[in-house]
């Protein structure tokens, strides 16, 4: 192995080390945090959140950041297996041996990755939903449902992964040196699309969408939208208490597809009042411009990752480095975009606490829009309901809060709506 690949693989070790580490000081510390402080409601709180309520939140947290930790171990295991311990090598090497070089062994290749490392996690999917959510009483769904969404996820995964991940594997080798320019923009084509697509047609795969039947709510909400400027396709109910007692609303879509819709289980919770003040903040993401703001960021950082991924494909450090031996004289680009994929998220784990700032620095500009819209006290009324409801911590530790959280803690968030 050369010196660049040395090199390579040595700063590939150091970061995963970083960031398991790092993880797992985060996640400890939010465990010691919570259960410091779960003997006691915090003061501003001791009115409205009961003992018991206060102590479910806390033990959720907890109970989810040490599955967390497992997961981070697991994740951190895959890599090293795909990686310096030569799977992913062995794999490309089997397939190769299989079905000769060309389009149809990379796409293989992909199709592989990705349904073997949805098998060594489908446990810990299991795990969360019938284990943990099931325990604290937020799980509805049935063993069946589980499969069937599991099914259907992974069928509609195919049907539009696969064709995409064929464009671009056919970009990386037939359009030259600028391949990665020409594949950020199918990629952002496809991405706009879904916004567009995934309302009417993906969605209601999944779920039950109804028009809105309460003519008094739906005479409350269009009054909002239309004083607030704000044109929506139609307002749904979706059947969201078939899988979960948690309890949100939102608007989805883009352009002329947008509509708004409502979980049956938030409907059930808040009063109409409440309902308008939580529509009120999701509408200030939109008068804010947050949405164009989190498209434009995603335009730029795909742009920046195709290109990068464009510079380390034709790199012979960047394969061996990582374990892999590329193909003397066959295509390594899906080599390329999987090594890639698993590589970079470590070196974009230090980009989390700028994302999670300024996500929560959108939440306060769309709570302040929805007190200037709606009432100030509903608003902080549903959302004492919703961190209730979904045993949200009250008493987070901050480091990790700032680290990780995108909408931020419930003392700050109400502190802040109390004086705006």
């Amino acid at each position: 192995m050369d010196t660049a690949s040395l090199s390579f693989t040595a700063l590939f070790c150091a970061l995963l080390l970083l960031v398991l580490l790092l993880r797992t000081v985060l996640a400890s510390r939010q465990i010691r945090y919570v259960a410091r402080y779960r003997e006691s409601v915090p003061e501003a709180f001791r009115t409205t959140i009961s003992m018991a309520a206060h102590q479910k939140a806390a033990d959720y947290t907890i109970v989810k950041s040490r599955f967390g930790m497992l997961e981070t171990a697991l994740d951190t295991a895959l890599l090293l297996g795909w990686t310096l311990l030569g799977g992913l090598d062995w794999l490309n090497q089997t397939l190769l041996a299989t079905l000769g070089p060309g389009l149809v062994q990379q796409l293989a290749l992909v199709a592989a990755f990705v349904a073997i490392g949805g098998v060594v996690t489908l446990p810990l999917g299991w795990y969360s939903t019938f284990r943990i959510e099931e325990h604290f009483g937020f799980n509805k769904m049935t063993l069946s449902l589980w499969f069937a969404d599991l099914a259907k996820g992974s069928l509609i995964g195919a049907l539009i992964g696969l064709p995409i991940a064929a464009l671009v594997l056919w970009l990386m080798g037939a359009a030259g040196s600028t391949w990665w320019l020409w594949a950020w923009g199918v990629w952002m084509a496809f991405n706009l699309l879904a916004l567009v697509l995934y309302p009417t047609v993906i969605a209601p795969m999944f779920n039950k969408f109804e028009p809105l039947s309460d003519e008094t709510l739906k005479a409350r909400v269009n009054a909002l939208m239309q004083r607030c400027g704000f044109a929506a396709k139609g307002l749904y109910v979706m059947d969201g208490s078939k899988r979960s007692a948690h309890a949100n609303a939102y608007f989805t879509g883009f352009g002329a597809a947008k509509r708004v819709v409502f979980f049956d289980t938030l409907l059930q919770q808040l009063s109409p009042g409440e309902i308008d003040a939580v529509l009120a903040h999701e509408l200030g993401h939109y008068k804010r411009r947050h949405i164009l703001q989190r498209i434009a960021l995603m335009f730029a950082l795909s742009l920046l990752g195709f290109g990068l991924l464009g510079w380390v494909s034709s790199q012979a450090w960047f394969y061996s480095g990582l374990g892999v031996t590329p193909a003397m004289e066959a295509p390594n680009d899906a080599l390329a975009l999987l090594l890639f994929l698993m590589v970079v998220p470590l070196f974009t784990f230090f980009l989390s606490p700028l994302m999670a700032q300024l996500s929560r620095q959108h939440e306060f500009e769309a709570d302040a829009y929805a007190m200037a819209q709606t009432s100030g006290a509903d608003l902080a009324s549903a959302l004492l309901k919703l961190y209730k409801d979904n045993a949200s911590t009250l008493t987070p530790d901050p480091l990790y809060a700032r680290f990780y959280y995108s909408h931020p803690p419930a003392s700050e968030r109400l502190s802040r709506l109390q004086t705006v």
